[in-house]
């Protein structure tokens, strides 16, 4: 999933499919890209399940399936949380180590 997220360009898409369900050519139409690069940019936010993909007749509707960034978020939270509290250990430490020096 955050080999997916990694590209600029998949983060624009996903941030224009994340409240409304979009047809790919609308998705295309926000970019001066190929089409076929925005479909290749579709394929893998959708096989990394990111988002999803319904068939209406012909067009192709894509949607974010926001419970997945939610379980990125998540991930990643884990990480900021980890790191705050070893700060925290460490600033408390240094604080402890300063009252007992001699003066």
């Amino acid at each position: 999933m955050l080999k997916a997220l990694a590209d600029p360009r998949r983060q624009q898409i996903l941030r224009l499919v994340w409240n409304a369900e979009h047809a790919a050519g609308e998705v295309a139409a926000q970019f001066e890209v190929s089409r076929p690069a925005v479909s290749k940019h579709l394929r893998v936010l959708r096989e990394a399940g990111l988002i999803e993909e319904r068939r209406n007749g012909t067009q192709r509707l894509y949607r974010a399936r926001q419970q997945s960034l939610e379980d990125v978020r998540r991930f990643v939270e884990s990480f900021w949380d980890d790191g705050l509290a070893a700060v925290k250990r460490a600033s408390e430490a240094d604080a402890r180590a300063r009252r007992n020096l001699p003066r």
